[in-house]
């Protein structure tokens, strides 16, 4: 009989400053997988055909078509282990450890080649300054697996509260998902309604992605393990287009705060680790952000959210479902 592991801490510290290594070598790994969907995966609305998902072990591709058949690439932050599943029966992996982009992309390229997937991507990294082409990248390649596997728990334990808040909508809504040009794990949801083009302008990022990106109304949270430029991790919500008032509104937890740099709400990922309850917390701040735009910008709630009590349950063992 399999023996069950010890339970895991799942709000657990996360300093930038200790992990700024790692989240930067993570950084380029991710978007070498990343960069397989953008090549070979069918365009979904917004990008989000380009996403990864959370996992039970890490982060992973799901399934991309490639020549009549499918691959998956699968980030396992508990062993530490990239894995590549073949639909027709292949496998392979590469040890997640102190290793250069450069290396660590050769290897993701060559274990592909020899399960007969012989792909190519763009080898450049994007969203990021001064970007250096994956081959050519050794700059790049710490890795703290304790680390690694507190910020996959992170986001492991924010995605579940992000899958509940995500289920009392019913109108239109992105899944939780991971954008690995910015590092960030994110929710949205759509009023329905066209929002004027984009201006542009966001660093490292083109025009076109971005206005394709918010052609309609939205309000969109999710978490980033932090940068350069803020080194702290933080949850985050904003609207756009911001209605008038947005940045005034009252919103929930007490840390939660304008960003008047980012232009979002944000709440300090350590105010909810060290909430009396961190679920609770984190709902509040989307629930309390979200209902702020929704009403300052005139959103039909009434058609696009569950009615209080209306919501079904989540079935269980025997209940015929």
């Amino acid at each position: 009989m399999a023996k069950a592991p010890g339970t895991t801490e799942r709000w657990p510290a996360l300093p930038y400053e200790a992990g700024r290594g790692t989240l930067a070598t993570l950084h380029m790994w991710l978007q070498i997988v990343g960069k397989l969907r953008v090549a070979y995966v069918p365009w979904v609305n917004h990008q989000w055909h380009v996403t990864l998902h959370l996992s039970s072990r890490g982060l992973t591709s799901r399934p991309v078509p490639f020549r009549g058949s499918t691959f998956q690439i699968d980030f396992d932050f508990v062993d530490h282990r990239l894995l590549i599943t073949h639909g027709e029966g292949g496998e392979g992996a590469i040890d997640l450890k102190a290793r250069s982009v450069a290396d660590f992309y050769r290897h993701l390229l060559e274990e592909l080649k020899a399960l007969g997937i012989p792909v190519s991507i763009h080898g450049t990294p994007n969203e990021v300054p001064n970007p250096i082409p994956f081959h050519r990248n050794e700059k790049d390649g710490e890795y703290d697996s304790d680390f690694a596997n507190r910020w996959w728990r992170v986001l492991r334990s924010s995605g579940l509260v992000m899958e509940d808040f995500r289920g009392d909508f019913i109108g239109k809504s992105s899944p939780v998902h991971f954008f690995w040009g910015a590092m960030d794990l994110a929710v949205t949801r759509f009023s329905g309604a066209r929002a004027p083009e984009h201006p542009g302008g966001i660093p490292h990022l083109p025009d076109r992605v971005t206005r394709e990106a918010y052609s309609h109304e939205v309000s969109s949270a999710g978490f980033w393990a932090g940068g350069d430029t803020n080194p702290h991790p933080i949850f985050y919500a904003y609207a756009y287009p911001s209605p008038p008032g947005f940045s005034e509104a009252k919103v929930t937890p007490e840390a939660a705060h304008w960003h008047s740099e980012l232009m979002e709400f944000v709440l300090p990922y350590d105010a909810v680790r060290r909430a009396a309850s961190p679920d609770d917390a984190l709902r509040a701040f989307l629930d309390s952000t979200y209902a702020a735009a929704a009403e300052l910008g005139g959103w039909d709630r009434n058609a696009l959210e569950w009615a209080p009590g209306t919501r079904p349950p989540t079935g269980g063992v025997g209940d015929g479902t």
